[in-house]
């Protein structure tokens, strides 16, 4: 009798391993997240993960929902409306520390290497990051390389007050760049690249001044979650498993992650985002670092060099520690993160 008792018992617990998170109710729990962006080769894992229904067979009944940049995911984040968004590392550390009761933290790296950039014309009066000092660079308020500016131009030893910053709506100053109207944009690179081929400019007429080839170490998006996310971590631990997988699928096979973005938005150039969603493979996720250690994972120096970079970009009034910004208690086993290719 004792026997066949453990035996129900062990095959209980092996059940329950197997069994993805469901509420007691059998029903699956809702989960709302933003892409921090529009629906783009930036979402791709995402979009890959619930097309090849990998939040669904966790338990997750998942709503993904479209961003207007990295402050205003945190912002609604922060706010309940979602449980978890992909947003800007740094824009996520002065939102806590402007707002100490938010206490979000992110929960998975998805841009290992950070993809802000500054570009400009190939050929022309900007030859290396010095000679950005005094130009006019297109760049909106919220954009983040315009808000890590001037920690790159420290960097490079010159003073960035002296910029004058451009504030002109993206697909405009797109145009108005391309027509030569300013000096340098700020962008992530491969939206630059691409946003500026769309308008005649191919890569071989531009410089791509990347911050992480000039000395920043910060980490670029995470998966950053609120405290009522973190409070229900089996819901989170589900979330951030799936998106896993989703994004080594789609490095793996970046065909599969472009034609997701065009089953979600059929008015994308599916052409156009693989070739987007390969700048951000190769660009952020296939580091030494991600081999090492899989997708998602951070370090404790990468930590604080963000911090600290993002301290001296916004003058943080307090210095946050690693673990205040950070949890790797949701990530998924080392093997479950490895990259496929």
């Amino acid at each position: 009798m004792q026997r066949r008792s453990l035996l129900r018992a062990a095959g209980a617990t092996a059940l329950l391993a197997a069994t993805p998170f469901v509420r007691a109710t059998g029903s699956q729990q809702k989960f709302k997240f933003n892409l921090g962006w529009k629906v783009e080769a930036s979402g791709a894992g995402f979009l890959l993960a619930q097309q090849r229904g990998y939040y669904k067979a966790a338990g997750l009944d998942l709503t993904i929902d479209t961003g207007n940049g990295s402050s205003s995911a945190i912002s609604l984040v922060a706010g309940g409306a979602y449980d978890c968004a992909s947003a800007d590392l740094a824009s996520m550390i002065e939102f806590n520390v402007n707002n100490p009761s938010a206490a979000l933290k992110a929960v998975a790296i998805q841009y290992d290497l950070n993809p802000n950039a500054i570009l400009v014309r190939k050929g022309g009066p900007i030859a290396r990051p010095a000679d950005l000092a005094g130009k006019r660079i297109l760049g909106q308020p919220f954009n983040a390389s315009r808000k890590l500016f001037p920690v790159f131009a420290k960097a490079q030893g010159f003073d960035a007050a002296g910029v004058q910053w451009e504030n002109v709506a993206p697909d405009l100053g797109d145009t108005r760049f391309a027509k030569g109207d300013f000096d340098a944009a700020a962008y992530f690179f491969f939206t630059g690249l691409l946003n500026l081929k769309a308008r005649g400019m191919g890569p071989e007429h531009l410089t791509v001044f990347r911050f992480s080839d000039y000395g920043m170490k910060s980490y670029g998006n995470g998966l950053v979650a609120n405290r009522r996310a973190m409070a229900e971590p089996e819901v989170l631990r589900a979330f951030v498993k799936a998106s896993t997988r989703g994004w080594l699928d789609a490095i793996a096979d970046p065909k599969a992650g472009a034609a997701a973005v065009k089953a979600r938005e059929p008015l994308a150039d599916e052409t156009l985002e693989l070739e987007r969603l390969r700048l951000i493979v190769d660009g952020t996720m296939k580091t030494p670092d991600t081999r090492r250690d899989g997708w998602g994972a951070a370090t404790t120096a990468r930590l604080q060099a963000t911090l600290d970079e993002t301290a001296g970009a916004f003058g943080l009034k307090t210095a946050p520690a690693p673990a205040d910004i950070w949890s790797e208690q949701f990530l998924p086993a080392a093997a479950e993160r490895r990259l496929k290719a």
